[in-house]
């Protein structure tokens, strides 16, 4: 089965993809939804050079829909319209329990008789931080929301020792799901070699802080 995925960049969405990918469905397309200047992701603020340098090292075509909050639902449609057109049934996402997501999700996609896929849905945080690394996946932690990780926790990869000092918080979604933290993936199993980059600086917007990461020149 043809299949898009749903792409932020970060370790759900590339795990989710991982896993599709192993269950044979062709992915076709990634789609990222980025602001309006067309600059970064809408999701994790992520600049859109490095999301299409990921879909490159992947192998699979990104498509990135400019919009706002307000015009997210009406530009996603729209794009998995074209993907329908080209015979793509399936849309893969990496939400992982908050139901009001899945509900948008099946809604969304019942208006579009595509079929949603949740390859992490309801499952155990740990474990699936556990198969992200023992996949091969390597990602760093790119933003925080300051209410819960300073800006000390920018730059960290996802690694065992991240996860137990995640733990030891108690406070803290392990997977981020409510928006404590987002990363960057930048190599793994679905990638033909790592997506360069050099670290900036740190930034604090909006009550969250964000890691600038830069394409490296080559």
């Amino acid at each position: 089965m043809k299949a898009f995925v749903s792409w932020s960049g970060g370790k759900e969405t590339s795990l989710a993809c991982y896993r599709a990918m192993q269950k044979n469905f062709g992915i076709r397309y990634l789609l990222n939804m980025v602001s309006e200047d067309g600059e970064y992701s809408r999701s994790h603020g992520i600049t859109s050079k490095l999301l299409r340098l990921q879909a490159e090292e992947i192998g699979v075509p990104i498509v990135q829909r400019k919009t706002t909050w307000n015009t997210y639902e009406e530009e996603f449609k729209k794009a998995a319209l074209d993907f329908k057109k080209e015979g793509i049934e399936a849309g893969v996402f990496g939400d992982i329990d908050l139901q009001e997501h899945r509900d948008w999700i099946e809604r969304v996609c019942q208006d579009l008789d595509i079929r949603p896929i949740l390859p992490l849905w309801n499952e155990r945080r740990e474990k699936l931080l556990e198969e992200f690394i023992q996949a091969g996946f390597k990602a760093i932690v790119i933003a925080t929301n300051a209410d819960f990780l300073e800006k000390e926790w920018l730059g960290q990869k996802i690694d065992k020792d991240f996860i137990k000092k995640l733990s030891a918080l108690g406070n803290i979604d392990l997977c981020g799901e409510k928006g404590e933290y987002h990363t960057f993936v930048y190599d793994g199993p679905i990638f033909e070699k790592p997506v360069e980059f050099i670290i900036g600086k740190k930034i604090f917007k909006d009550k969250h802080w964000f890691l600038e990461l830069l394409p490296k020149q080559s």
